[in-house]
């Protein structure tokens, strides 16, 4: 985790939210602690992603409709929607990261000052004073 000041809360990126629900083992244990000890949010951004990869054959998590619904309430987890900030924000991100599913989360974590919990390498490198990512 960057920076020292405690979290506002936890968004978790797409692949944390998969993992923490069907293998949690494959968490780190800081992302665990992070999962565990909340407050969770997680974004319509990733519901739009499971949903376009359950649509495509790429990711099956049976229907995700109900996946959503029952992974908020698994996880304790409030939604975050997509807001107009959220967009801008995407802006001023460097082009480090070519996934716009992943770019979005990163913009919407530095807008509400939420800690972003992801494994993946290249969001890491958006770590700042503005952004604390939970690998």
């Amino acid at each position: 985790m960057t920076g020292e000041a405690p979290a506002l809360g936890y968004l978790l990126d797409t692949h944390a939210m998969i993992w923490a629900l069907e293998r949690p083992e494959a968490l780190s244990s800081a992302a665990r602690k992070a999962v565990s000890s909340g407050p969770n949010v997680v974004s319509v951004v990733s519901y739009w992603e499971v949903m376009v990869k359950s649509m495509k054959g790429t990711l099956d998590v049976g229907d995700p409709r109900i996946w959503w619904q029952e992974a908020l309430e698994q996880l304790a987890a409030t939604p975050l929607i997509l807001r107009p900030q959220h967009v801008a924000a995407m802006y001023a991100l460097p082009p480090i990261h070519k996934d716009p599913f992943d770019r979005m989360l990163i913009a919407q974590a530095t807008v509400e000052g939420l800690a972003l919990v992801s494994a993946d390498a290249e969001i890491r490198r958006y770590a700042s004073k503005s952004l604390r990512v939970v690998r």
